[in-house]
Formats: C-alpha cells, structure tokens, sequence
C-alpha cells in the first residue's frame, strides 16, 4: 500500500522519539557508570583516543601503516576486555553501556539495506492509519477479558445444541484467536444477527487486538464509510473531495477493514455501487473485511442486490449472533 506522507512523518517521528529515550537511557547509564568507576571513565578516554588516532593513520599518506594499525588494534581488544571485567565487578553485564535500540533489524532508524522502510517503521504507520481510519475504536474500551457471558441465558436451546451462553462463548473464543492469529489475507467475517447482541463490542475486540500486533485497521460504521465515497464523488469542495479520496484509499488498501452496522445507511443506486467496490476490490487484493448487519440474507439481497449478497453469502465466513437485547438485560438488572 502506497504510504501517505502526512502519516508517514508522524511515524519517524514517533520512531525519532523513541531514539532519543534510548539515547538519554545510553547516556545516563554511562554516567552511573563513570561515577562508580574512575577506571572505565579512563579507558573510555583512551578507547577515544585510539579511534581518533586510526583515524588519522587511514586518511594518512604516510609509507607502511599496517604494523600501527594492528597494535593499535590489539590495544583496543585488550582495553575492551579490561572495560568488560570492570562492568562485571561492578555487578553490571558487558553491554550495559553499549548503544540502546528497540529494533534489532534496523536499530531505530527505520530503514533497511536498500533503503527500504523496516518493519518496525511499517508498524508505527499503521498505528497512525489506524488512528485516522478507527473512528469507532477513539473512545470505549472493549476487549475480550471484558466479555460478560451471564448476558446470555443458560437454558439449554435445541436449535443451537447448546445454551446461548455456551454457543457466544465459544463464538467469543474463536474471534479472539482470530485476532491472535491475524495476517494479512485472512478471511473475511460477517456477523450476522438482531440488535444488541454484541456485534458491534466482537468487531472492536478484534479491532483492537489487530490494531494493537501492528497492522492497519479502518473502523466506521457503514453509513460514515460510504460517504467518503460520495464526498470523493460529488463534493464541489476541493481538500474535501481530495480528503476523501484519501480515506477512501485507505478504506481499500489497509490490512483490515470493519464495516459496522450494514443495512442501517440510506440506500442508493450510488451507494450500493460503492459498497460493492468496496466488497470486490478488498476481495480481489486479497484484504480482509468484518462486516457486522442486522438483515438476514433474503433482506440483504433485496436491499443491495443479488451480487454483493452473494459475495457476502459465498466468500465470508458467517458467524450468527444470538440472545437477547444486552441493553435490555442490563435495564432489567438494574431495576
């Protein structure tokens, strides 16, 4: 996915932060260090000094250097070894002084052998997508530990061969070694059932566990997705209309995508074409998208077509809430 550079300046930044912390941490380490032993602040100076002195051998012009170079070389190893005796009789290991880094790929800086944008670089830009596409994931804080499974009745239930409460556990379970085990091309998700059971608290859930190992999310309900699609469209403003394009890109290309609450937006012959450019492009590049609805499928194809609802019938994996309103259970615990 192409980089957005606004997006991308705030992750080296992020990244240059987190530089100078372990610079500050290096720097006061060393002090500690030289405070408690006058013999490491000597050989430290004397490591200097050598560097600096073969330097000046190699940008020299002088006749045969080799000899200098290796004893300079030998003294510099046998000062090393001294230094790390004396880290270690401090109580101290080896490296306690050495240079401080997250990233043991590209050390902080954010870049690979060619130039390219290290992992770790890749990961602080998606938590700023995240951040500007996540507009469902800004305030609240679900997660799966916070799952109240005494919201759903315990009474055995035929259809299901189980209670509801034994049936959403285990649907909980399993959207949360999804998320565990998210990689990007995994398979779509549609959650399909009434209000209130707990749709919308899953997809946040795994929202946040994706969002929180690294990838990309974009979260909005539907009704806000599609407009950018319009504003791109037919905004007679310029920044809002090229804005827009750039959500809008990003709504295609981030790692996952959730759709909240289909079949809740105004329906047009516009937006129906741009959900289903949505549902095919994220199908064909191979992304993933949660889509969580209300309507059964008999609705979603009267709604939006036999094409998108046979998209979402064919190519996601379904997962059928079922209960009672929680907001309603929660009422009634509270009376």
């Amino acid at each position: 996915m192409e980089h957005n550079g606004k997006l991308l300046a705030r992750a080296r930044e992020r990244l240059e932060r987190r530089r100078e912390e372990n610079r500050a941490e290096q720097e006061r380490r060393l002090e500690l260090v030289h405070a408690r032993s006058p013999r490491i602040r000597e050989i430290d100076r004397e490591l200097r000094r050598q560097m600096i002195e073969l330097m000046g051998l190699a940008i020299s012009h002088d006749g045969d250097i080799s000899e200098r170079i290796a004893r300079l070389e030998s003294e510099n190893l046998e000062l090393q070894a001294e230094r790390a005796e004396q880290l270690c009789a401090l109580g101290l290991p080896a490296d306690y002084t050495d240079e401080l880094y997250d990233c043991p790929i590209c050390h902080d800086t954010g870049l690979v052998s060619g130039g390219g944008l290290c992992s770790c670089l890749e990961k602080l830009y998606n938590r700023e997508l995240t951040a500007e596409l996540g507009a469902l994931l800004r305030t609240g804080g679900e997660s799966f530990e916070s799952f109240d499974p005494t919201l759903y009745s315990a009474d055995h239930d035929a259809a299901l061969g189980a209670s509801v409460r034994e049936y959403m556990t285990a649907i909980r379970d399993s959207c949360a070694e999804y998320a565990r085990n998210f990689a990007p091309g995994a398979d779509s998700l549609l959650f399909m059932g009434g209000t209130g059971l707990g749709k919308t608290f899953m997809s946040a859930c795994i929202a946040r566990v994706v969002a929180g190992a690294g990838f990309s999310v974009a979260y909005d309900s539907t009704a806000s997705a599609l407009s950018q699609f319009e504003l791109q469209r037919f905004s007679r403003d310029a920044a809002e209309a090229e804005t827009a394009a750039g959500t809008v890109k990003n709504y295609l290309g981030c790692d996952l995508m959730i759709l909240d609450d289909l079949g809740t937006e105004m329906a047009t012959s516009f937006s129906v074409a741009a959900l289903s450019q949505l549902i095919n492009t994220r199908l064909t590049e191979r992304r993933t998208t949660i889509i969580s609805t209300n309507l059964g499928f008999e609705e979603l194809r009267r709604r939006y077509g036999g094409q998108i609802a046979s998209r979402l019938e064919g190519e996601y994996t379904c997962l059928h809430f079922y209960g009672r309103d929680i907001r309603l259970v929660k009422k009634e615990r509270e009376t």
